[in-house]
Parts: C-alpha cells; sequence; structure tokens
C-alpha cells in the first residue's frame, strides 16, 4: 500500500509544495512544528533513509540544501536544523525546520496556521530558490 507521501506526489491528496524536480519534492509540514516546517522526500518510496541508493541519497541531500537555503532566507530564525526522525510514515524524508530556540527542534509543540498562511509560506520559499 502506497504511503501517504507517495499519494502526495502521486497527486491523491494535496499539500503546500514549495519545490519539485524530477526526483525529489519538498513541501511543507502540516502539523508544523514551527512556522517553515518543510519535509523534503525522495518520490521513489523508500522505507528508511539509509536503504536509499547513493545517488539517490545524495541527491536528497542536495535537494535539501537548496531548500534549506530558500527557507532561511524566507523565515527569520538562527538557523535551519535538519533531522530524520519519524515512525508514522514509511517513506524516507528529511525535516527541515527554523530554528530560533532548541524546543523548535522538538516534536511537541506545534503551531497552527491556516490554509491560507500554508500557501502564502510556501510560495514565499519558493520565491527564494
Amino acid at each position: 500500500m502506497a504511503s501517504i507521501f507517495t499519494k502526495i506526489v502521486n497527486g491523491e491528496i494535496p499539500c503546500y509544495k514549495v519545490a519539485e524536480d524530477q526526483n525529489y519534492l519538498a513541501f511543507l509540514d502540516v502539523n508544523p512544528n514551527v512556522k517553515g516546517h518543510v519535509l523534503c522526500i525522495p518520490k521513489q518510496e523508500i522505507d528508511k533513509l539509509f536503504d536509499m541508493e547513493d545517488e539517490l541519497y545524495i541527491g536528497l541531500m542536495k535537494f535539501s540544501k537548496k531548500i534549506a537555503i530558500a527557507l532561511e532566507k524566507t523565515v527569520p530564525c538562527k538557523r535551519i536544523g535538519m533531522t530524520v526522525i519519524g515512525l508514522e510514515v514509511p517513506h524516507a524524508h528529511v525535516h527541515l525546520i527554523p530554528l530560533n530556540i532548541m524546543d523548535d527542534a522538538r516534536f511537541h509543540n506545534k503551531v497552527k496556521l491556516t490554509p491560507e498562511e500554508f500557501q502564502d509560506l510556501a510560495n514565499a520559499i519558493a520565491k527564494n530558490l
């Protein structure tokens, strides 16, 4: 059965897309730690990050770096944190999280945004690519 991320890649579930190329997709986390929390995924469904072939893995890191640079230009923060964590979705993914304090990286506090705020933010990050 396809993961929720594969369904997003296939257009079966909508997302707030930040960027996309042939192999990767970046979109806003709809349950974000902080404003600007982005997920970067390979389009190919692979459960674990370290099960990815080297070329695809390195490509994901390069793609994530590009997104992180645009994200830092868009969302005021001290730095962009990157983490690979989560057991809920069996599809490799990287979290890019704007950090001002260490608690921003913890997955216990969440922020709420309206659909309009999500879309405006996705568009703003995309403009900084």
